[in-house]
């Protein structure tokens, strides 16, 4: 049975679960109703971080114009560009065995494609949610939902792999920013 997270909580992955090495990071939402006249296209992406919180460069983002990182280890399995049905709306998967020693973290994000131009926000998305599964067997192992705490962020950090002490946990962050996918690049290092 999944764990369920609130907000800053900091949960064991590999620990706790041995051998564990490829996982899916499921993320999903769902669009209130909003008269904009504009579709709703949200972008799951992933940042792997050096132990200064920064990319090392450009290619450690991976979202849906760079889908795999050249190591292997995070791969995005492609743009949802309407959200619609059950479930999740886009995936990425991670093989911890192949994560580069020098990527302490693996940031995971949700932006609102040309939010500013369509006036959207996270305030106008409901039932966003990560979850982490075991490639192998398909177990949900850890389930985050974000809440309806948004009201003009156009970008949000979901959650977080991280190393500590040659083990991998994971970390429910749920912050938001303004300034969508230019703000998000920006704070992590990659040149926009």
């Amino acid at each position: 049975m999944a764990i369920s997270l609130s907000k800053g909580q900091k949960v064991d992955l590999t620990k706790t679960n041995p051998g564990l090495s490829k996982l899916l990071v499921g993320l999903g939402w769902d669009v209130n109703k909003y008269d904009g006249g504009a579709a709703f296209d949200l972008d799951a992406a992933a940042f792997l971080l050096g132990e200064n919180g920064k990319t090392a460069r450009d290619a450690d983002f991976v979202f849906y114009g760079n889908l795999k990182h050249d190591s292997g280890a995070v791969e995005h399995l492609g743009d949802n560009l309407t959200g619609e049905g059950e479930g999740d709306d886009e995936q990425i998967k991670v093989d911890l065995s192949k994560v580069p020693e020098s990527i302490g973290k693996i940031d995971f994000t949700v932006t609102i494609y040309e939010a500013e131009e369509r006036r959207q926000n996270f305030g106008q998305v409901s039932n966003a949610f990560i979850r982490i599964v075991n490639e192998a067997d398909q177990t949900e192992l850890i389930r985050f939902d974000l809440g309806e705490d948004f009201s003009i962020e156009t970008a949000v950090v979901v959650g977080e792999l991280y190393r500590h002490n040659g083990e991998w946990k994971f970390n429910a962050i749920g912050s938001g920013f303004q300034g969508g996918l230019k703000a998000l690049c920006q704070n992590y290092g990659v040149n926009v």
